[in-house]
């Protein structure tokens, strides 16, 4: 394939954010990274992606929320996802993308891995490359551990370092309270506050193999929101708010509006707070912009990267 002309169309692809409902972090490995085990949802705040051919190589972002942060270069997951796919299909032209932004930046929520994954299955549908589900899991897991589960979306276990995934068993739906925060946290800069706060003699054990605690997955097969409330943990979550103070303070208020339990999404900054159902997240997200915060509702698990027929 040389001809951008040979393929004129244009794919719509959506991905959704993701939180982490457990993770369980392990020690930090010879090679500086950890091994975790976590179970994500994604919910139904989404990231959309349309793709066409073109000469070279290029993205535009807009947003309903700020992206001033979103790299417009190579260091951009989508841009490099589409790459990853043209390569591998040999498609020797270019690929536009525009991507539109639903999932805080840098937020702990993998908007930039949805990005990626959008991207891999649009330009996968678009030059007709034939790769299966499997497959770009495997090309979006050399992109980030984030990526194979916005392609796959749902509910799912992740082990290793997150990438190794397996669906999980739920019944119904959660109802989340999403609370951003302008500032975003660097997930390299949490992981080595949790390594300094662990390395305090006598205090820190060793943690080990991670394990996904069994209470959380009786809870989300049950769908039972109360019960999930009180399995709720992240282990990013000490080291995250030892960073920024201030989160603790989100938590406390989720918990006064209402909220069954509250925990720092991933590595943060986005504070994700569990509510008894839509009704009870609606009137929680009322009383926190009330506050003075930004909270967005959402619910789970959606399903992953889907195409969007027009």
């Amino acid at each position: 394939m040389t001809l951008a002309d040979d393929f004129p169309r244009r794919v719509h692809v959506r991905a959704p954010g993701k939180i982490n409902i457990a993770f369980d972090v392990g020690d930090v490995q010879p090679d500086g990274y950890h091994d975790v085990a976590s179970v994500y949802q994604a919910v139904s705040l989404f990231e959309d992606v349309w793709a066409s051919t073109a000469d070279e190589y290029a993205i535009t972002v807009t947003g309903d929320l700020d992206i001033s942060g979103v790299p417009l270069d190579e260091a951009n997951l989508a841009l490099r996802a589409a790459r990853l796919v043209a390569e591998h299909v040999r498609w020797d032209a270019g690929i536009q993308l525009h991507v539109h932004k639903g999932v805080p930046v840098a937020g702990g929520m993998g908007g930039g891995s949805a990005d990626a994954a959008a991207a891999l299955l649009a330009v996968n549908e678009l030059l007709d490359g034939r790769l299966t589900t499997a497959e770009l899991q495997e090309l979006g897991a050399t992109l980030g551990a984030d990526v194979p589960f916005a392609v796959l979306g749902g509910t799912a276990i992740g082990t290793g370092r997150g990438d190794e995934l397996a669906p999980a068993l739920v019944r119904g739906r959660f109802d989340w309270v999403l609370v951003t925060n302008p500032d975003g946290l660097s997930t390299p800069a949490v992981y080595r506050e949790l390594d300094r706060l662990r390395a305090v003699p006598d205090i820190a054990p060793e943690h080990g193999v991670p394990q996904v605690d069994p209470a959380v997955l009786q809870a989300l097969r049950a769908g039972d929101a109360v019960a999930l409330a009180g399995a709720l943990r992240n282990d990013l979550q000490e080291a995250a708010l030892s960073l920024r103070p201030e989160l603790g303070d989100v938590l406390a208020a989720g918990r006064r509006a209402g909220a069954l339990a509250g925990i720092v999404s991933g590595s943060g900054p986005t504070i994700a707070l569990l509510a008894a159902d839509v009704d009870a997240a609606d009137a929680l997200a009322d009383a926190l912009e009330a506050a003075g915060h930004t909270a967005l509702v959402a619910h789970g698990p959606v399903p992953g990267a889907r195409a969007l027929m027009h």
